[in-house]
């Protein structure tokens, strides 16, 4: 309680919260990847299982080699054939979901990097980032 006649003083004035600490971004980044695996691993496990339901009874054929059907050959045949509940385009579909994981890791340590106006990491996670993307993509020859 203040004494009478004394004048209260406004609380200290607190600095502006520029972004994240390193802490909280290495926790974010480890959580991204956790999720990331865990998601395609449940979406590979639910591929297998539709597979074997359908296929189990099936023999392998080992006198002969059987490529991937055309439709299991893209980003959008992958999605058409998984939406379908293809078993082995639910199973590929986990593989792309894997993959994207630490692209999306990159991608977010971008965004944390632009969010700290950190130019240097700014600029070598775009480049990391580009990379990916191209080669990813089958641009890079």
């Amino acid at each position: 309680m203040a004494q009478p006649g004394a004048s209260e003083s406004p609380p200290p004035a607190q600095a502006p919260h520029r972004g994240w600490t390193e802490h909280e971004v290495e926790l974010l980044l480890g959580r991204l990847l956790q999720v990331g695996v865990a998601i395609s691993a449940a979406v590979v496990l639910a591929g297998g299982a539709v597979y074997l339901v359908r296929h189990g009874g099936a023999g392998p054929h080992y006198g002969r080699f059987v490529g991937e059907p055309a439709e299991l050959r893209s980003v959008t045949g992958i999605l058409h054939a998984a939406a379908a509940g293809r078993g082995r385009a639910v199973i590929q579909l986990g593989l792309l979901l894997l993959i994207a994981t630490p692209v999306a890791r990159v991608a977010f340590s971008l965004f944390a990097f632009l969010r700290e106006r950190d130019r240097a990491y700014v600029l070598i996670t775009s480049f990391v980032l580009a990379l990916l993307l191209v080669s990813l993509a089958g641009l890079g020859g």
